[in-house]
């Protein structure tokens, strides 16, 4: 994750003399680093994709507070599935099928929560078999196809599946 990570994109913005460039930023869903001026109050930060430091600061520490605010994002990242069936986690994304799509919408309204067998069985398109085999099949399909994302698919026995972030 570390890379992932050390991928996401900050930008270092003059406060409140590039208010613009916090505006395009918080439009965006850029990370931002205010770097606030002498004597000017310190803004309210309602974004957790945005953290401030007071002029002047020392690179060493001005990169440290980057690396913090790239391990907050990534830390509460969610991925996002588009109409087209593109899935987007961090830095990466891939697109899926339309099996593949209505899985993983299903699995995203319980993003790291319990997504139960029956909720994803209705997912499946509706064929004489076993559709328990067929979802478990899907599923070992998914989890090959979201593993570069940095995604993780896990089983919770008798109940369900959660799809989460790898890592701890």
């Amino acid at each position: 994750m570390s890379n992932v990570v050390n991928q996401l994109p900050v930008e270092v913005v003059r406060w409140p003399v590039d208010a613009a460039a916090r505006e395009a930023c918080q439009r965006s869903g850029t990370l931002c680093l205010l770097v606030l001026e002498k004597n000017v109050p310190a803004p309210v930060l309602t974004d957790m994709r945005e953290d401030w430091v007071r002029a002047p600061v020392p690179q060493q520490d001005l990169a440290v507070r980057i690396a913090m605010l790239r391990a907050r994002a990534a830390r509460y990242a969610v991925p996002e599935l588009d109409a087209s069936g593109i899935l987007r986690f961090r830095t990466r994304s891939v697109v899926l099928s339309p099996t593949e799509r209505a899985l993983v919408a299903e699995l995203l309204k319980h993003f790291r929560s319990l997504t139960s067998r029956e909720d994803l069985l209705r997912c499946l398109p509706t064929k004489d078999g076993d559709t328990s085999n067929a979802l478990h099949l899907h599923i070992m399909r998914l989890r090959r196809r979201i593993a570069p994302l940095g995604l993780v698919i896990k089983t919770l026995w008798n109940q369900g599946y959660q799809l989460g972030p790898a890592g701890p």
